[in-house]
């Protein structure tokens, strides 16, 4: 058991081998040219030697690469230089590589750095690597010739599409200053057309200041009038009364006339029907219509009475009035509150000496202040439930009854 779980017997070369890092002299001449050309950059190539030799370095990068490239075949001070460069430059791969004890792990290092893409750093650590042997050191110069062939044909595929996409930035370059030119004249007719806004706004604005100075100097103006006309408030109410009757008093002409006209026309059928006959105005036939029926056949006497009418239908009120003003009475009408004011009910009420209560169109309180006013002062009232005119007739009737039975007691 203890055999099977025992850890690798390393080789006794492996073992004998020394830990000491190759020095960059010190490796063959054919990985000179890969590594300083990988290693090192051309400009920081450059600047080393320049260093070196102590001055500006005219010639081409070529010259500049193969002068390094031959001068790593010894130890002198350029080949010191690039030594601590390239130790400087790879510390960090330089540590990771320090785990690899055995050529295989180096192997493995070597090829994850193949698939990484990174081998610039991964080719000089192993190259100075203990455990790199002369097989695996032809194996990374191969690996990394073939890297730069691939490196170069993605060179020149990267320079094609540079090369396309240069001109197409150099296309979209000059779209985009014609739509700036293009952008910046709409902000140009853009600013004008604001610029003309904000004048047009600014006389409105002024015009609007002035129309609100007259607005309100009229207005004070106007209540220092209503200030200097003393019930002006009553004035224009009665105006409005009056501008009422005045409606009110053609819609009655109107109607007498109609009326007229009706009963002509019953007189003339009437002597065409019996010309003999002597007209009796007391048995007088009442024309057709309903209207004049009620008002011809109204066996009422209630000359020099006031009889006040309380609610009713506003379109009827004008044949209520003539109803009762044919009976030889006064005429008086209140609405019950719901137009007319309800403090003239009281009013209206005493000056009445028949009151007719209306009920279904009179607000509550309007009919309870009539019932109360003709409970507390004994005024005759007749409570009628439907506002029509045939309801008012009965109730005339019904008062003219009960006035006779009183006279005759």
């Amino acid at each position: 058991m203890c055999d099977k779980h025992a850890l690798p017997a390393v080789p006794e070369d492996a073992v004998a081998q020394t830990s000491r890092r190759r020095r960059i002299w010190e490796l063959s001449h054919t990985c000179h040219c890969p590594l300083v050309g990988v290693g090192i950059p051309l400009g920081a190539l450059r600047k080393l030697v320049g260093k070196v030799a102590g001055g500006k370095i005219l010639a081409d990068d070529y010259e500049v690469h193969v002068g390094a490239v031959s001068e790593c075949g010894t130890r002198n001070r350029l080949s010191e230089a690039l030594q601590k460069e390239l130790e400087r430059r790879y510390a960090a791969i330089i540590v990771r590589f320090r785990a690899a004890r055995t050529t295989e792990a180096l192997a493995e290092l070597w090829l994850g750095a193949v698939a990484s893409g990174d081998v610039a750093g991964a080719f000089w650590t192993g190259l100075t690597h203990p455990r790199c042997t002369p097989e695996l050191e032809e194996k990374m110069c191969r690996d990394l010739h073939m890297i730069q062939h691939q490196a170069g044909a993605c060179t020149r595929a990267d320079l094609h599409r540079f090369n396309s996409v240069v001109d197409e930035n150099a296309s979209l370059t000059r779209e985009v200053a014609r739509l700036q030119q293009r952008s910046a004249a709409m902000q140009l007719e853009r600013t004008a057309e604001q610029d003309r806004h904000a004048a047009a706004l600014m006389q409105l604005r002024a015009q609007l200041v002035g129309r609100d100075s007259i607005v309100d100097s009229l207005r004070t103006e106007l209540e220092q009038l209503r200030n200097a006309i003393p019930g002006l408030e009553t004035r224009e109410r009665l105006a409005h009364r009056l501008a009422q009757t005045d409606e009110r008093e053609r819609a009655l002409r109107s109607q007498i006339a109609d009326l007229r006209k009706l009963l002509m026309q019953t007189q003339a059928q009437l002597e065409a029907v019996s010309p003999a006959a002597p007209l009796d105005p007391a048995h007088e036939p009442a024309p057709a219509g309903p209207v004049v029926e009620h008002i011809v056949r109204l066996p009422i006497r209630l000359a020099d009475r006031s009889v006040l009418c309380v609610g009713g239908r506003s379109g009827n009120v004008a044949t209520y009035r003539a109803m009762i003003e044919r009976a030889g009475a006064q005429f008086a009408h209140h609405d019950g509150g719901l137009e007319d004011n309800a403090g003239r009910l009281e009013a209206s009420l005493a000056a009445a000496d028949l009151v007719i209560c209306q009920t279904g169109c009179i607000s509550h309180s309007a009919y309870w202040r009539v019932k109360d006013f003709c409970k507390r002062t004994g005024k005759r009232c007749v409570f009628i439930d439907n506002p029509s005119i045939s309801s008012l007739q009965r109730g005339l009737e019904l008062a003219t009854e009960d006035a006779a039975e009183v006279s005759a007691r």
